[in-house]
């Protein structure tokens, strides 16, 4: 499977430290967030990898260049004018014939990726879009979700999707989580060159189109955090190096 990571973001909220560091390169644990995303898919077998970028391009390319050195293959995608998430995955849709990961850049986890791509796999051939699926304690801040209790529909299809509903539109505590699964043909309900967001506008408009959509939602002992405030930046900084899965990486990479 093929992964994109969405990069271009300029990191607003983190100012001043990302007005000279994209916000991927930030560091956390001895080395910059994305390289813990690509080693996270690496891990799970993923080493052919699309990066997109806008803000400070240059300091992932140089860092990472063709990706070799940790083991995959990286391919960028320079945005002059920023596209969003799935904008800025139609930008490069030749890239993909089969089902592949997005993985949003200011997400570190250790979820369990070889278990979503499954459950996408077990709904059928037909062209879906998987999400993982976390509980928040904040839902006014993030994409919400419903999954269906009718007998009728498939397990784990996704009924509704709001993104950051009003405090008494709250209807869920299931949040996206920022790592998908996505059938490639169905970026053609994408409009090429224009600024387009998978919780904004792609999700809600398969819904409206009764195109299937489903959510897995990840167990609750799984290591999920996005990194996009100065908050939640100096706590990763904690409880990143105590996780399983960032020691088990860090091993490798030395041996």
């Amino acid at each position: 499977m093929k992964a994109m990571i969405l990069a271009a973001g300029e990191g607003s909220r983190l100012r001043p430290l990302t007005l000279t560091c994209p916000k991927p390169m930030l560091p956390i644990g001895g080395r910059p967030g994305l390289e813990w995303i690509v080693l996270w898919l690496r891990y799970y077998d993923v080493k052919d990898i699309y990066i997109n970028l806008h803000h400070r391009p240059e300091a992932v390319q140089r860092h990472f260049g063709d990706g070799e050195a940790l083991g995959v293959h990286i391919t960028y995608s320079l945005e002059h004018n920023i596209l969003g998430t799935a904008g800025g995955v139609k930008r490069i849709e030749d890239q993909f014939t089969e089902p592949f990961a997005v993985v949003y850049g200011d997400v570190l986890t250790d979820l369990d990726l070889r278990s979503l791509i499954e459950f996408h796999y077990l709904q059928g051939p037909e062209p879906h879009i998987t999400l993982s699926l976390y509980h928040t304690p904040n839902p006014t801040e993030c994409g919400i979700v419903e999954l269906d209790a009718s007998p009728h529909l498939a397990s784990g299809r996704v009924t509704r999707f709001v993104e950051k509903p009003a405090a008494g539109d709250v209807f869920s505590d299931l949040a996206n989580a920022g790592v998908l699964i996505v059938d490639p043909r169905l970026l053609s309900h994408v409009p090429a060159g224009a600024f387009y967001d998978f919780s904004i506008d792609l999700l809600p408009e398969l819904l409206r189109r009764d195109i299937p959509v489903y959510g897995q939602a990840i167990p609750e002992h799984t290591y999920l955090i996005d990194i996009g405030t100065p908050e939640k930046y100096e706590r990763v900084q904690v409880e990143w190096p105590e996780i399983p899965l960032a020691r088990i990486l860090a091993v490798e990479e030395q041996s």
